[in-house]
Parts: structure tokens; sequence; C-alpha cells
């Protein structure tokens, strides 16, 4: 009997992040013998003018007891929150070409989160078209320039996507999407249109989401996504993390959750390892929904199947 598996997605946000954090993620993973997928933002850090998160919901605001929340300046650093504002917006693709290169060649799965993500979350609520397809494909070509080969998924920061970036998944050639998060694997049906891409949605809460949530701080997080895992999905989970935050602050928690998971018998995947499983002509198909959730607002969920009996 094979192993279940859990794919680790990991979103590279920054240039801080794509510096620091990915050679420290990849030496961890490498140690644990796991695979992980990592997307990167491959344009502009515009770090500064990226909009406040939304507190965790059951986080308090006052009270000794009471579990923080991850501020901007753990998760960012003081530099990075110049970024686009007090300081120019520095270019992570120019910059750390030779970081990308070194994680493809380590045989890490690879892909695009954004070209510009500070503007990705302020505007894809409302983007226009010709707007989405000139960010998409400026993140395609960066990706294809520095490694020499077309991007096969797109994972979108924050989970933020709109119709037309949905389409664009399928128009761009993508093997597969982690744009969403849901319960498994899926075909995404957005305002009654069917996309043709499958999507990978993360099935497990970020830590980010999770600390400042009543009394979760980071050293006991690990243990409550630990209770999450107990039980195997048939499909498999998708798990994200940061490059700022498992990978900097987070790191020893995040080796803590690689133990743990490795003891509840999961294999450590890429999401290529997931997606290859698929058959995609039995996936459901399903509706693309916008959270209405506080701590989620905007992020695209996996609603129920399109016209099931």
């Amino acid at each position: 009997m094979s192993s279940p598996q859990l794919a680790l997605k990991i979103n590279v946000d920054t240039l801080r992040g794509t510096r620091s954090g990915v050679p420290r993620l990849v030496e961890l993973l490498q140690k644990h013998g796991a695979q992980a997928t990592f997307l990167f933002s491959l344009g502009p850090d515009n770090t500064g003018k990226t909009p406040r998160q939304p507190r965790p919901a059951g986080s308090r605001k006052k009270g000794k007891s009471a579990s923080k929340p991850i501020s901007r300046r753990e998760r960012y650093g003081f530099t990075s929150l110049l970024y686009g504002t007090f300081l120019p917006a520095p270019d992570i693709g120019r910059r750390c070409a030779h970081i990308l290169k070194a994680v493809h060649e380590a045989g890490f799965e690879t892909g695009i989160q954004s070209w510009d993500r500070a503007d990705w979350q302020l505007r894809i609520g409302d983007a226009a078209n010709a707007w989405v397809e000139v960010e998409m494909a400026k993140a395609a070509k960066r990706y294809e320039d520095i490694l020499g080969q077309r991007p096969t998924v797109h994972g979108a920061t924050g989970w933020l996507m709109n119709r037309h970036a949905l389409r664009l998944t399928q128009r761009l050639g993508l093997a597969y999407g982690s744009d969403t998060r849901g319960t498994g694997p899926f075909l995404p049906v957005v305002e009654g249109e069917l996309v043709a891409c499958p999507q990978l949605p993360t099935t497990l809460p970020p830590l980010d989401e999770l600390i400042g949530q009543g009394d979760i701080t980071a050293d006991n997080v690990a243990d409550r996504l630990l209770l999450e895992t107990r039980n195997p999905p048939a499909a498999g989970h998708v798990f994200t993390l940061h490059a700022e935050l498992e990978g900097m602050k987070f790191l020893p928690v995040f080796e803590k959750l690689l133990e743990g998971w490795k003891e509840q018998g999961y294999a450590l995947v890429a999401c290529r390892q997931l997606a290859a499983g698929l058959d995609q002509d039995a996936l459901p198909r399903c509706q693309v929904l916008r959270s209405d959730l506080p701590e989620q607002a905007g992020q695209m969920i996996q609603g129920p199947e399109f016209l099931a009996a």
C-alpha cells in the first residue's frame, strides 16, 4: 500500500525571502528527503505597498494570555516594508536568477506566483482582462528567460484570482494550478465556464492564519496542524508555506512539521507528484467562489460540484 501524499507548496514573496529563506528551505528539505514546489514572484518587490492582512479568526486584541498574530515586520522585515514606498522596488528575477536556477537544478519543482505581488493583491479583484494577461505573461516570460522552459504551474499570491486569471491557466498551457483553497483536486467552473486546467487546492490552514487564533502560538502551532493531518484524505493534502516565515523565523516549526508528517506516514512531495496521479476525466467539476470569511476575504475557494444532482 502506497503512502499518503502531502504536497509542500512554497510561496516566495520577496527579495528577502528569495535570498535568505529559499536556501534554508532547500537545505532542510534535502535533510529530510522531502520534495516541494517553489512558486516565485519574479518582478519588482513592492512589499511596502502590500495591503495589511486580516487578523486571524478568534484572535484577541487584549489579555496577557492571548497569542499574537504575526506582524508585518515579522513577516517581511523592516527593509522590505520600505520597498516601493521609501526605497525603489528591487527586481527579484534579475537579482535572484541564480537562486531560481539552483532550486531547479536541485530537483525541486518551480513555478510562478506573480510578477508584482503587491500590485496583484491590490488590483486582481476588479482588474481588467488585459491587465491580468500582461501580468501573467510577464511572469511566464521571466521564468522562461531564466530557466529556458515554460512554467507548468501557477499558484496565485494569497489565493487571489479572478475569472480571467483562472481562464489563463488553461490558455498558458499549464499542467495544473494551485490558486484555490479546498478539499481535493478538481476542475474549476467559474461563473458557469469550465476551465480545463486542474486545480490542486490548499487543504490545510497556513501558519500565519493559525498563529494568533485563540491560544495558538509559534510554540504549539505544529501540534495543532499535526492534529489536522492524523487521518490522511484519499486525494492527499496540500500545505502552503512561505519562504519569509517557514524559511526564516519559523524554520524550527517547519522542521517539527516535517518530522511529524513523516511519523504519520506521509510521503512529502511536490505538487507535480500529486498532479501526476490525477485522472482529469474523473475529477469533479466544482464551482470556484470567493470566500466571505473576514480572514479569507476575496480568496478563491472550492465550492460545490457544478450541476450536481
